[in-house]
């Protein structure tokens, strides 16, 4: 491992155009084969989770399966009045054109309001619910053109299928606009650090091309992990970040050589002393965030399992372009600042090196007073992990979607005129097909129990499969799901209802629907929740031992990871939960956070901290194994590694911050938190509680290190290599 690096670097310089062309050979061939074989898109089995998955199951296993449904709603005019004749005129001309369309399987005859202000036109489409997204635009098209033909009132479409579009639509949106806002600012940062827009272009194209080729790559990993839709978010999310991270740390190092040397040194032996320590520092670096990554498998869940693919391959792309393709850039660069310098007459001027001002009144005060500035840093960091006590976590369902969709608006409409369509109930029952007409009288019986509960809105009449096996009841509810009065029908429905009726017959019960969905996910990812942190904490812990040969550095690692996730869970926590934030941030509280952002939050913070506790302690190990005394190689590697890590640190808050100007409230909620939480990470834990600690510690933090034993004794084991 301490010599492959060196080995990569070594061939890139000295061959770099093969370099470069091979890289972007290989960026070819990863999108072109991605294209070629296709993607393989998640299906609605595997987002079956919990009682409502297994209740979703059965009922598919019988054929009674929940359709994708698209509502066409007729209503007044804006400031008009609603005139019924010509509602009706044009709801039969909906259902006309609907019938005629492959898409569709049936359309209901025109339902009109309680409330006399809308009618309806029920169309039902062919296929799952999941598939039903990429056939929904004739039926939007027919809409229009019902519309256009009937001027007098409001002809619009909602449901599942057209808010799924919507939101798509957004998303891409939000993606592009992010891009144009994170890109400039990325790209002027590094313009700042590095001074020549040569060098800063490097990382960002570099990042780019990253991205690029994880996408292709994710779309064949997608045939063993499908894709549920958010690959590409989290690879352009986690893509841009640390593909200027690794970049930059390379970049830095090798600069510093050159300094250090007063440029003296040849363009192609600085990048091969970069390669023997910075190098290394990425490699360790890739592997601790694709390995922080990789337990979100054990969650179980098809979301999970997508984004840690597509965090896991773009990460490692990132670290190949580091290890090849950089190496040749740099020694391109070099070469050709040294001839123009040669031109000059003039030595080649060497990058200005060192600690910044603040940097060094930072570390003056810790140096000085560790234990006062442990304590305080600590406490203030667990002041901001305080509002976590009083985290909660929901399944941001269909009524949390941005109203720039123009379908929720729609949705809204919809529900305002029929309520009862808000939320459903499905109880569904397995049992042999001679008992078909028990199990039907079971379920009669619990429609009529629920006929008289305010917190449910009327009752289909019992469904059986075709071989008599599988039945199913669908109880309306005027509730959105993530209500109190949902949350309470469900309760009642399973802990009354179903046990008092169907649940007497000993057959397999069942209970999904919009609300059960809602509540089953977060139950599920609390029962994961453990198995996560766990498996967390276990990489954290042995990526950083591998690393050092230090159990202490380990403890350490996984103590201050967990305190700056947990000071960026608290703030996410009092921003989200509360009010006060809704104007500054463009959002609407649910009082809520939504249930998989606090579990991505954990893994990809936990991630990439390992980028700065990785650097930061190789400094410090690289300075001590030359003879520094430990103290001083505290202050220096700390102070020598500030600027990378503030302008990385910079760069990935850029990125995450301007997903959170999305609209989609889940990820808004993740680009604050990985936001606040990195910024905590690099300006709090990595440059006043880390060195704080290990001062305390001195050379205990080492232990059991053989190596660092002999080079703090005075052996001949004082050898300035590996990590950056």
């Amino acid at each position: 491992m301490t010599n492959l690096p060196v080995r990569m670097a070594r061939w890139s310089a000295g061959h770099p155009w093969r370099a470069i062309a091979g890289w972007f050979l290989f960026v070819a061939l990863c999108l072109g084969a991605g294209i070629s074989i296709g993607g393989q898109a998640a299906t609605t089995e595997d987002f079956r989770i919990g009682e409502a998955g297994r209740a979703e199951a059965m009922a598919a296993e019988g054929g009674l399966q929940r359709e994708p449904v698209e509502h066409v709603l007729i209503t007044a005019k804006s400031g008009g009045a609603f005139d019924r004749a010509a509602a009706d005129a044009a709801a039969r001309d909906a259902a006309a054109r609907m019938k005629g369309l492959p898409e569709v399987e049936s359309v209901s005859a025109p339902v009109p309001s309680r409330n006399g202000t809308a009618v309806r036109v029920d169309v039902t489409m062919k296929g799952a619910e999941r598939e039903a997204i990429d056939h929904v635009e004739p039926l939007l098209a027919q809409t229009a053109a019902v519309r256009a033909a009937h001027p007098g009132v409001r002809v619009e479409e909602t449901g599942g299928p057209s808010i799924s579009k919507g939101i798509g639509e957004l998303r891409n949106d939000d993606l592009a606009r992010t891009e144009m806002i994170a890109l400039p600012i990325t790209l002027v940062t590094l313009l700042v650090v590095f001074g020549s827009f040569a060098v800063a272009v490097v990382p960002v194209i570099l990042a780019l091309s990253s991205i690029i080729a994880a996408i292709g790559l994710s779309m064949l990993a997608s045939h063993v992990f499908p894709d549920a839709g958010v690959g590409a978010s989290v690879i352009l999310l986690i893509g841009l970040a640390v593909g200027v991270d690794y970049t930059l740390f390379y970049l830095k190092r090798e600069r510093e050589e050159r300094a250090r040397s007063g440029g003296r040194l040849s363009a192609r032996a600085t990048v091969e002393i970069a390669a023997a320590t910075s190098g290394r520092s990425v490699v360790v670096s890739g592997l601790a965030v694709a390995l922080s990554s990789a337990t979100l498998y054990v969650a179980d869940d098809v979301i999970f399992s997508s984004i840690a693919t597509a965090a896991i391959v773009v990460t490692l792309v990132a670290v190949v372009s580091s290890l090849t393709v950089l190496p040749a850039v740099l020694a391109k660069l070099g070469g050709w600042a040294e001839r123009r310098a040669v031109r000059r007459g003039r030595a080649r001027k060497a990058p200005r090196a060192g600690t910044g001002r603040i940097t060094k009144a930072i570390l003056r005060s810790t140096g000085k007073r560790p234990a006062v500035t442990l304590a305080v840093s600590v406490l203030a960091m667990l002041a901001l992990t305080a509002p976590l006590l009083n985290l909660n976590l929901t399944d941001m369902g269909r009524d949390s979607h941005p109203r720039e969709i123009a379908a929720m608006r729609v949705y809204d409409r919809l529900n305002a005129a029929f309520p009862e369509l808000k939320s459903l109930h499905q109880i569904v029952v397995r049992a042999d097909a001679g008992r078909a007409g028990e199990v039907t009288a079971a379920l009669r019986d619990l429609a009529e129990r629920a006929e008289a509960d305010p917190l449910l809105a009327g009752t289909s009449e019992p469904r059986t499969s075709p071989d008599g096996r599988i039945s199913l009841l669908e109880l309306a509810v005027p509730h959105h799901a993530g209500t109190d009065a949902a949350q309470r029908s469900l309760d009642r429905v399973r802990g009354e209802y179903v046990p008092a009726t169907v649940g007497e017959l000993g057959a397999e019960t069942a209970v999904t629907g919009d609300v059960a969905r809602y509540a089953d996910y977060p139950e599920h990812q609390k029962r994961r929740l453990p198995f996560i942190i766990g498996a967390l904490l276990l990489v954290t812990f042995a990526m950083t031992v591998w690393a050092f040969r230090s159990v202490v550095l380990g403890l350490v690692g996984v103590l201050l990871n967990l305190l700056s996730a947990g000071a960026a869970l608290g703030l996410l926590t009092i921003v989200f939960q509360e009010t006060w934030a809704e104007g500054l941030l463009d959002f609407t509280s649910t009082g809520s956070i939504e249930s998989r952002v606090p579990l991505l939050l954990f893994v990809i913070l936990f991630g990439l901290s390992m980028d700065y506790q990785v650097f930061v302690i190789s400094r410090i190990r690289e300075a001590a194994l030359r003879g520094v005394p430990t103290r001083q190689a505290i202050l220096d590697g700390v102070g020598g590694s500030a600027s990378v890590v503030t302008s990385a640190a910079f760069v990935m808050v850029t990125v995450f911050a301007s997903f959170a100007a999305l609209h989609i409230i889940a990820m808004k909620q993740m680009g604050f938190a990985l936001a606040v939480g990195v910024l905590l990470d690099a300006a709090v834990i990595r440059v006043m509680i880390l060195p704080a600690l290990m001062l305390l510690l001195d050379d205990r933090c080492w232990w059991p290190s053989r190596r660092m034993r002999g080079a703090l004794g005075g052996s001949d084991e004082r050898v300035p290599q590996i990590v950056g």
